[in-house]
């Protein structure tokens, strides 16, 4: 079977296709590029026509936000895509690109090819109640939903999996903390490659300083805000999603490179920011676990800025982290182990393959309906 995956990122989209023989995948050729530009159909067709790809049997899409009646992976019906969209306000700057996709996939490539949803929620549907909780008015919450979803599910599936074929004598009860840092941010713990605790909430709004959304604010923030700017809904959440994070504190930009570089007073602290928020979270969910076997980082800023890592672990040897600074220097883009022989916490460099994954869960889907 020749399966197309669309990975539907804030900043950019990445599209795979991999053949399965016998169940294993195998990458045929990707494509990544930002959204900016040509039409999702015109960045489909070209990429299909310059890999000379054109019989695709079935298509995985990774949307963001499935709440929770879409917990696992399913095909795409208008009852799931009806979901999706009513879904949408609360994942912005995803559910609706990844049903732009769906629509450019139908229109290139007929309606008859199936095409199959996998949620990045779906990874934390049983996240513990002391964890999915908020402390609002549990009426209000059963009515509208209101819990922590957790969201980037894939990426730290895919962390889990590597460090496990990384570690296949791994002991019971291997607690990881997983960070997937890139355009959009998050810090996952897991026990035993089940999240216990997770960044992101209700949206992926909150947690970690990201490219452009802000993570956690105070609520009085954004009342205040709310009373003496008039900002109506859709401002705020543009001002959220948009126009804070890294760009917001710097005014300069969103690209973590560019601060990194950047000699400028606002850079820094846009940095400086980024990291002591990721440092607390890692702090957090030491406490959440009682320690941890291993730290994963992934994700373009985590796979790629190796001083952005250094800065998260820097003095954190009472934790039994210990940086080996030469390897995490030299480790950029590359999977790598970064932590000295002598650190009690492994900590590793784990490229993030979440093309693998979608083509897994869509080909278990599949089958089940008769279609592999």
């Amino acid at each position: 079977m020749k399966l197309l995956t669309v990975n539907t990122g804030s900043s950019s989209i990445r599209l795979t296709v991999l053949m399965l023989e016998a169940g294993v995948p195998r990458v045929v050729a990707s494509h990544h590029a930002t959204h900016a530009g040509a039409t999702q159909v015109e960045v489909l067709r070209e990429f299909l026509q310059h890999t000379s790809l054109h019989a695709i049997d079935a298509v995985a899409h990774r949307v963001v936000h499935g709440g929770t009646r879409l917990v696992r992976p399913c095909l795409i019906d208008a009852e799931v895509e009806a979901e999706i969209t009513r879904l949408a306000p609360l994942a912005p700057l995803h559910n609706p690109l990844a049903l732009g996709w769906l629509g450019a996939c139908r229109e290139v490539l007929g309606d008859i090819i199936p095409q199959v949803a996998v949620f990045d929620t779906a990874f934390y549907a049983a996240l513990p109640d002391v964890a999915a909780t908020y402390a609002l008015p549990h009426a209000l919450c059963a009515s509208h939903g209101l819990r922590r979803y957790g969201f980037h599910g894939l990426a730290h599936q895919a962390m889990w999996r590597r460090w496990c074929a990384l570690r296949p004598e791994r002991k019971d009860g291997e607690r990881v903390i997983s960070l997937q840092l890139g355009a959009g941010c998050s810090v996952t713990a897991l026990r035993d490659g089940r999240p216990v605790e997770t960044s992101m909430g209700f949206s992926p709004l909150e947690g970690l300083v990201m490219a452009t959304r802000a993570g956690d604010v105070d609520p009085g923030l954004l009342l205040f805000l709310q009373r003496t700017e008039s900002l109506t809904p859709e401002a705020l959440e543009k001002m959220l999603n948009e126009d804070s994070g890294l760009l917001g504190i710097s005014g300069i930009s969103a690209d973590m490179r560019t601060l990194l570089a950047s000699r400028e007073p606002a850079a820094r602290l846009a940095v400086d920011v980024y990291c002591h928020r990721a440092r607390k979270y890692l702090g957090a969910y030491l406490a959440v676990l009682g320690g941890a076997d291993a730290i994963l980082f992934g994700g373009g800023v985590g796979e790629h800025a190796a001083e952005v890592r250094a800065r998260i672990l820097a003095g954190m040897e009472w934790a039994g982290i210990v940086v080996d600074d030469a390897a995490n220097s030299v480790a950029v883009g590359a999977e790598a182990r970064i932590s000295t022989h002598d650190s009690s916490v492994a900590l590793w460099v784990t490229p993030v393959d979440e093309a693998v994954i979608l083509a897994e869960e869509a080909a278990t889907v599949l089958a089940a309906d008769g279609n592999a």
